[in-house]
């Protein structure tokens, strides 16, 4: 497992009983017991990779944590539907179930980073039953809404969400799919004082007039690696941000509630420099979360698990320690 060398991972894909095929890194630690050892089920965003998790996944394992990192609908070498109702984060977490599954885990701790962030939020509404600890990072539990708002609305709200309004259009998706490692350069960086993207009509001028980026986080060998997994185009993972509505009309539906389960350990990680993670929406979103922990980064930005890869890596262990603790004294 050397963060440097993709191959070094165990890959796997397999067929879901959902009918969609998924591929995976799945790392078993020495000794380990099925179902008693803990799993760690980590869940990456936009527009990231099973990759992303590439600094955590070795230590985590060592600890002794199986760790189970795929790569999300859309991404990678899973599958692309090319309907964005397929990428819900209902389906989603009904793949994920579906996973879990085909391993024989019946409970995980589930790890979100950014989109990954929301569909853990939301698989432990749908899911409460599949879930023993939630860790969220860089992205905060929103609850399911009482009334439908367009990406526009929340745009007119937080205008550094202005992006998310671009992605949602589908002219995007041909605007960034030959520029692919010119997106990856602008998002993965540490800081976007330098060179905005996220308000209105930011994203769009930076695509059609290139500026050179000098500080990508990414060094050349990792930027080749991602832009090879990004081949296949970009239609899936921008699909995420086209499902506002059906995701409303199915939280609707299936009348979801708004807190997450009252025993359900929750770690939120963010850094204090991330213009998409606004300090508000942290503060709103311990009013839905019983048990949290909420740690900040400071001087870290949107990706912390690249920025302050050993701090997350023992962050969350610690976390762990300490439930393992509790449950022992109990």
């Amino acid at each position: 497992m050397d963060p440097t060398r993709p191959e070094s991972f165990n890959h796997r894909s397999e067929r879901l009983s959902t009918g969609r095929t998924y591929h995976f890194v799945d790392q078993i630690p020495t000794n380990y017991i099925p179902g008693s050892t803990p799993t760690l089920l980590c869940l990456h965003g936009f527009p990231d990779l099973w990759y992303g998790w590439r600094y955590q996944i070795g230590p985590w394992t060592r600890k002794g944590y199986r760790t189970v990192v795929p790569d999300m609908l859309g991404y990678g070498q899973t599958d692309m539907p090319f309907d964005a109702t397929q990428y819900s984060t209902k389906m989603l977490c009904n793949d994920l179930v579906a996973l879990l599954d085909l391993l024989g885990v019946s409970k995980a701790i589930v790890v979100g980073h950014d989109w990954g962030s929301y569909t853990a939020g939301r698989f432990a509404l749908w899911h409460p039953d599949r879930l023993l600890a939630l860790v969220m990072m860089s992205v905060p539990y929103t609850p399911p809404s009482l009334n439908y708002m367009p990406v526009e609305g929340v745009v007119s709200r937080y205008q550094d969400f202005g992006y998310q309004a671009y992605f949602a259009t589908h002219s995007s998706t041909a605007d960034i799919d030959p520029k692919v490692s010119y997106l990856l350069q602008i998002l993965y960086r540490k800081s976007d004082g330098v060179m905005p993207w996220t308000k209105p009509g930011e994203m769009k001028n930076l695509l059609i007039n290139e500026r050179e980026v000098t500080d990508c986080l990414l060094n050349h060998k990792e930027l080749e690696y991602y832009v090879s997994q990004f081949s296949r185009g970009v239609l899936g993972p921008l699909s995420y941000y086209r499902t506002a509505k059906v995701r409303y009309e199915e939280e609707k539906a299936a009348s979801l509630p708004v807190n997450l389960r009252a025993d359900l350990p929750v770690l939120f990680i963010w850094g204090n420099n991330d213009r998409t993670c606004p300090p508000a929406n942290v503060r709103k979103s311990r009013r839905f979360i019983p048990k949290v922990q909420d740690v900040v980064v400071e001087g870290t930005g949107h990706w912390i698990m690249v920025e302050a890869s050993e701090t997350v890596t023992q962050q969350v262990l610690r976390w762990l320690d300490g439930l393992a603790t509790q449950r022992s004294n109990l």
